[in-house]
């Protein structure tokens, strides 16, 4: 067994449904180029077509015309994939505020107007109005920086202005490896250091690898932190997505502090990690609440299978035995299905892959066309994705910034009401979005 290995023996399948047999997902571990994300792999496709001003969701053209990348595979319902080409024909501008930036991971409006930016390699910084970079911010504890990992996501306390209270996730370096943390820390007036800095949450087992730390931060309306994992990448750690017992391949729900919700859904069921909110995830590199308070992801699939899903507490999403799409080498997912039965079905999926990133669901002003749509980026596909979602279900989709040619890291809304991207690139840029003038 090398180094990457650990023993299985330990951890039990535990869940809410039926047991369905997991050793064939055993197979040979992949290399990385087989089962990493799209987002670290793959070049551009060029080859998109875009359809326009079409509402009519009964009878149009889809905005994907590409080849699936697993042709056999049909959805579980109409509209769960390939949704129809629609336009909301807002006149926008695009202003680079600030550039420079190396492999920017998140952007978090400030109540004053500026940015709080996180930079992988460890680095986070404010970004005035005015696109004057701050020097980086001092306190932050360190990151292991090598393959997706490194400083991620950063979000701002739900009582920030009175608080100064800031969380970010991070790849933490450990003994025999790394794994996901979560940390929190007041920011100074001056936008220079965190000081009370302190580690809420460890995502466990640690694990010597350098892919799929999830790592989306999300407030409820209660206050509550929700954060997302991955399954780590390698093909003998994808069964602990199905296991109750760690952290990895999960959505977790916390309080602030790092304490646990007493109706957390596994709260007291034995051996269960009771920070888990949901199971059976890949990787999550996307997370937002709706306007109705419901808390929608997006986690990356395999060639042919990212997933748009609706996250309800104790569900189970079915990774690694439920999946749409092939392994990147090019084979069948073995041990999986699209539709086993018993588990949650994806609201959408993408085949062809966008390899999303970011997410924010639009409430502002400022552009009322885009009033209740949803926002992702697209990292492999090098775009920004607009989903017109009725209910539960996609009617439309939309591809914006396509001409700009950057992977979209990650789309928050500001008090402006504009929206703010930051593009995963060695000189990475913070773009406002704007009404033309």
């Amino acid at each position: 067994m090398d180094q990457h290995s650990i023993s299985l023996d330990r951890f039990s399948l535990r869940t809410r449904i039926p047991v369905v047999l997991i050793t064939t997902v055993l197979a040979l571990a992949a290399c990385t180029a087989e089962s990493g994300d799209a987002s670290e792999l793959e070049g551009v496709d060029s080859a998109t077509a875009m359809n326009t001003s079409r509402t009519d969701t009964t009878d149009c053209e889809p905005l994907e015309t590409r080849p699936p990348e697993a042709p056999d595979q049909q959805p579980a319902f109409e509209g769960q994939t390939r949704a129809c080409g629609v336009s909301a024909d807002v006149d926008l501008e695009v202003v680079v505020l600030a550039d420079g930036l190396e492999h920017p991971w998140a952007v978090e409006p400030l109540p004053d107007g500026s940015f709080l930016v996180t930079e992988r390699p460890g680095r986070m910084r404010v970004i005035g109005a005015d696109g004057t970079l701050g020097e980086p911010i001092s306190g932050l504890p360190d990151v292991d920086a090598q393959g997706q990992g490194g400083l991620l996501d950063v979000a701002l306390a739900p009582d920030f202005e009175s608080s100064r209270l800031i969380f970010w996730s991070y790849a933490e370096p450990r003994e025999g490896g790394n794994g996901t943390a979560v940390a929190r820390g007041v920011l100074s007036e001056d936008g220079r250091s965190v000081s009370d800095v302190e580690v809420i949450f460890r995502a466990m087992p640690t694990y010597d690898g350098r892919n799929h730390f999830g790592s989306r931060l999300v407030f409820d309306e209660q206050g509550l932190l929700y954060i997302t994992t991955g399954d780590r990448s390698d093909a003998h750690m994808r069964p602990l997505a199905q296991q109750l017992d760690n952290h990895m391949g999960k959505t977790l729900r916390i309080r602030p502090d790092g304490s646990v919700p007493d109706d957390n859904p596994f709260v007291g069921e034995e051996g269960a990690m009771p920070e888990i909110f949901s199971l059976g995830h890949r990787n999550i590199q996307s997370a937002s609440m709706d306007p109705q308070g419901r808390y929608w992801i997006v986690e990356h699939g395999t060639r042919g299978g990212d997933e748009l899903n609706l996250v309800r507490a104790g569900r189970n999403y079915g990774w690694p035995l439920q999946a749409y799409g092939i392994e990147y080498r090019g084979v069948p997912i073995e041990g999986s299905s699209p539709q086993p039965g018993g588990f949650e079905q994806p609201v959408y999926y993408w085949d062809p892959v966008i390899a999303p990133s970011g997410m924010q669901w639009y409430t502002g002003d400022a552009f009322p066309e885009w009033r209740g749509s949803v926002f992702i980026g697209g990292l492999r596909q090098q775009r920004l994705v607009r989903l017109e979602i009725e209910g539960e279900r996609v009617t439309g989709e939309e591809h914006l910034l396509v001409d700009r040619e950057q992977r979209i890291r990650d789309v928050r809304q500001g008090p402006d009401g504009f929206l703010y991207v930051v593009t995963d690139e060695d000189e990475g840029e913070l773009w406002q979005l704007r009404p033309a003038s």
